[in-house]
């Protein structure tokens, strides 16, 4: 899948609130009300990202986790990281955040 351009990536964000493009990727930071609830979720998504084989970057801080989504082969973001992005925010709604 081909590396998006800035402009088809600040297009596709429109339809992801809170997702930002940084450091050659697109990335969210969700907050739970409890660790337990984030590392859930966590589990979730890796569950999502496996069946896809695209994994994305995590970093867990206590009751916020972030996602960063990049394609590593193509050298930035394409249309892959935006369909897991969409399946992490049906996680998150799925979620008892």
């Amino acid at each position: 899948m081909a590396k998006l351009s800035a402009e088809q990536i600040a297009e596709k964000l429109k339809a992801l609130p809170g997702w930002e493009y940084k450091n050659n990727a697109i990335g969210k930071t969700f907050k739970f009300k409890e660790y337990l609830r984030g590392i859930e979720f966590v589990q979730k998504v890796a569950e999502i990202a496996e069946a896809a084989d695209h994994h994305p970057d995590i970093a867990i801080n206590y009751t916020r986790v972030t996602f960063s989504c990049s394609t590593h082969s193509e050298g930035g973001v394409t249309g892959k990281d935006f369909k897991l992005a969409d399946n992490i925010e049906i996680a998150f709604k799925d979620s008892d955040a």
